[in-house]
């Protein structure tokens, strides 16, 4: 079976994946700024010394063992924070299974941040596999408690349950409509944070967006999961009206997906910016049934494989830039033919 960010999940014509990241702290160790190396390492090596007994096929992998290639394909993929990967001064590491669904991230800006993932709309299920997870792991080490505050963490943003659950949403109608910041406002009003997956100042998010709770404090790990189902509930009905009102101008809609496509699968080089806004028409397309040339699980095998590091994992060789532009132009037309 294929790795779950290549697999489709429930409303994945809207809702892209899913994650539940708990951030937990060992009792007995300075918050990580407070660390220093030595102390950094000591956790690292707590951590390292149970993984045998935790289960899930997971494995201990040192942040100093892995390329740079490799750090920027688990980016990617949303595994690991930008922060974390460019963080140079934490001696860090990372805990993950062959499905790549579960990854653990040791000294972010905690000691301990799980993370378990799921494509489509999966947070009911992602839950319980983080709550099962963190239990085996507490009854190993022992977490910063209070029973006033919750779990502890360097972070007040994060104190409590420590739980942040999010989903990553392709909004293209919405955007097209005009009608994204009206939904985003509404969306921040109900205490949840939304903002692009490539960063604020990025100017191409490819229509993507992530949303998640902001309250941690005074609120159980299943609320925080129905709220944010809630308004992801609301979003999907939102998008897909917005894809309706589109498709009253069917004509205007077919030319614009298939123009995309036409470029995305012509064109003899594609810089990853251009890439990924023809991607969201096509993905658009191909959701809506008009693309008939592509189905979910190429849609899934181009947005993961034309990104610059998977892209050079993919080709099992180092590119630069411009051979970048080359080869992905390159991968697509062999991805669509298969």
């Amino acid at each position: 079976m294929s790795n779950w960010y290549l697999q489709n999940g429930k409303n994945s014509d809207v809702v892209v994946s899913s994650r539940v990241r708990l951030n937990r702290n060992l009792n007995g160790f300075k918050f990580l700024n407070k660390c220093s190396k030595e102390e950094q390492q000591k956790i690292l090596n707590t951590v390292k010394d149970i993984v045998p007994s935790l289960g899930y096929e997971l494995k201990y992998i040192s942040f100093d063992d892995l390329d740079d290639v490799t750090k920027v394909s688990l980016v990617e993929k949303h595994l690991i924070s930008p922060e974390f990967a460019m963080n140079k001064e934490n001696k860090k590491a990372i805990l993950i299974n062959n499905e790549e669904n579960i990854c653990i991230m040791l000294n972010e800006d905690e000691h301990i941040k799980l993370q378990v993932f799921g494509s489509g709309q999966e947070l009911d299920n992602l839950m319980n596999l983080a709550v099962e997870i963190d239990e085996k792991l507490g009854e190993i080490l022992e977490y910063s408690y209070s029973e006033k505050f919750g779990y502890l963490t360097t972070s007040p943003i994060n104190l409590g349950t420590g739980m942040k659950a999010s989903v990553i949403v392709h909004l293209p109608a919405l955007t097209l409509t005009g009608n994204l910041p009206k939904i985003v406002r509404i969306i921040n009003n109900f205490g949840m944070s939304v903002k692009g997956v490539y960063g604020e100042g990025t100017q191409n998010q490819g229509d993507l967006y992530q949303i998640s709770n902001n309250q941690t404090l005074g609120i159980s790990e299943k609320e925080i999961v129905a709220n944010v189902k809630n308004i992801t509930e609301k979003i999907i009905e939102q998008e897909r009206i917005a894809r309706k009102y589109l498709g009253k101008n069917q004509l205007e809609l077919e030319d614009r997906v298939y123009r995309a496509f036409g470029e995305l699968t012509c064109a003899r080089k594609l810089s990853s910016e251009e890439c990924r806004k023809l991607l969201s028409d096509v993905k658009l397309g191909t959701d809506l049934g008009i693309i008939k040339e592509l189905d979910d699980s190429k849609i899934k095998q181009l947005e993961l494989y034309t990104k610059s590091g998977n892209l050079q994992k993919y080709l099992g060789k180092t590119l630069d830039g411009y051979e970048r532009e080359i080869k992905r132009a390159e991968v697509i037309k062999q991805i669509v033919k298969e």
